[in-house]
């Protein structure tokens, strides 16, 4: 009966325990409940016992609109020529009797650079002198002849016609009877004949012909040695002198090399975009890859038709080259300022946004700390600058950084932007 009891009594304290732990949980359960809803009633509109907080002012750094002098810019690669040069061919096929230059030879132009073997044209030479001299004295003495022949002929026509005339005036006077006139007309007629006959046998068209054809030969001949001379056409560098005397060059060969080195061409292609930009007389400078120093030019060429193989357009800019520091064949960076304009509207480029429609806009900073979206224009980009054509006005504050993504409309705290130090750090 005891032990009955003591069974009973345990499972009594075990349903007090269970039913007391739910009774627990319950309570915990309606208490999470209860919290659960009175944080739903704190975050509804009006709710709230501070009520609506302000949203938080975002920090930006800001630019001013300014007027500058602004630069449009084409930057290529381009190479180098000469700016004058001559591959010299002999016009005659003879062995080099001799060079008075060497490579790298500064020469005039007209400067006797080479000679070929000539002896065969100094003889041609002196055969048609000697042809030509006796066409000439066969002509002069043609013409001499001639001149004596024809004037002799002419003074008996004169003299002729005198006497017929003076007879016909006695014979109207009554002074002389007809038969002296018809003589006097017989002698004139006579005299008359044999001056077209002078005049019809000296020819002077048959040796005037042979003078010129000699004269002709002649100036062959003194060409064919003169071409013996090699001669520089133009100032400048011997650069190429392939072959030694005594050698015979191939036909069609250069036995010299002269190049104009006091200032070089650098060529460049560009597409027809790029090309429209420059005009001859445009600014530009050179880059030498060994760094040492642009040198300044302007542009003397721009191509008026594509080139068939690049599709682009080739453009010259001429420099002046002091101590031949710029070597033709080589690659330089080629700069041209195609366009200058001062007193532009000009901003960071960071302050422009660009849309996926292309459009372009900044945050402009009004006077109650709000950044409103602008629409702008932009025009010529240089070192990190824009043209803005129109949609802003100078002095206007732009969000420089931390425009990308800003609401319009968003209250905005402008920072200073950081020192050298910190941004070392």
């Amino acid at each position: 009966m005891a032990l009955l009891d003591f069974e009973q009594r345990s499972d009594c304290a075990r349903l007090n325990r269970r039913f007391g732990t739910l009774r627990v949980r319950t309570v915990l359960a309606g208490a999470f409940v209860i919290a659960g809803i009175c944080s739903s009633i704190l975050l509804m509109p009006g709710c709230s016992s501070k009520g609506k907080e302000a949203p938080a002012e975002v920090q930006v750094q800001a630019a001013t609109v300014e007027r500058k002098t602004i630069q449009a810019r084409i930057t290529t690669q381009a190479v180098l020529y000469p700016r004058d040069q001559a591959a010299i061919v002999p016009k005659i096929s003879a062995p080099i009797k001799e060079f008075y230059v060497n490579r790298g030879s500064r020469v005039h132009a007209g400067e006797l650079l080479a000679t070929l073997e000539n002896k065969d044209l100094v003889g041609a030479l002196t055969e048609s002198q000697g042809t030509y001299d006796q066409a000439q004295a066969a002509y002069d003495g043609a013409l001499q002849s001639a001149g004596r022949d024809l004037k002799a002929a002419q003074e008996q026509f004169q003299a002729a016609r005198s006497l017929y005339d003076a007879r016909v005036a006695l014979y109207k006077q009554g002074a002389i009877a007809d038969r002296d006139v018809q003589d006097a007309k017989i002698a004139l007629t006579q005299a008359s004949n044999q001056y077209d006959l002078t005049e019809k046998r000296y020819n002077l068209k048959v040796a005037e012909g042979q003078f010129t054809a000699a004269k002709g030969r002649l100036a062959s001949a003194e060409a064919q040695v003169d071409y013996s001379k090699i001669v520089s056409p133009i100032n400048g560098v011997i650069t190429d002198r392939p072959f030694y005397a005594g050698e015979m060059p191939p036909g069609g060969a250069a036995i010299l090399t002269v190049m104009d080195l006091s200032k070089v061409v650098a060529r460049a292609y560009m597409t027809p975009e790029q090309a429209a930009q420059v005009r001859v007389g445009d600014p530009a400078s050179v880059s030498p890859q060994d760094g040492s120093g642009e040198l300044t030019g302007k542009v003397t060429v721009v191509s008026p038709a594509l080139d068939p193989n690049t599709t682009a357009l080739q453009v010259w800019v001429e420099v002046p080259n002091p101590g031949g520091r710029l070597k033709p064949g080589s690659s330089v960076g080629l700069t041209i300022i195609a366009k200058t304009l001062s007193g532009a509207l000009v901003v960071p480029a960071g302050a422009v946004l660009t849309a996926s429609d292309g459009t372009t806009s900044v945050m402009v900073i009004g006077q109650d700390h709000t950044a409103r979206q602008t629409v702008v224009q932009t025009g010529i980009r240089e070192d990190g600058e824009v043209q803005i054509r129109n949609g802003l006005q100078p002095g206007q504050r732009v969000v420089n950084q931390g425009a990308y993504g800003l609401p319009d409309g968003t209250k905005v705290t402008v920072a200073e932007p950081p020192g050298p130090s910190e941004k070392a750090d």
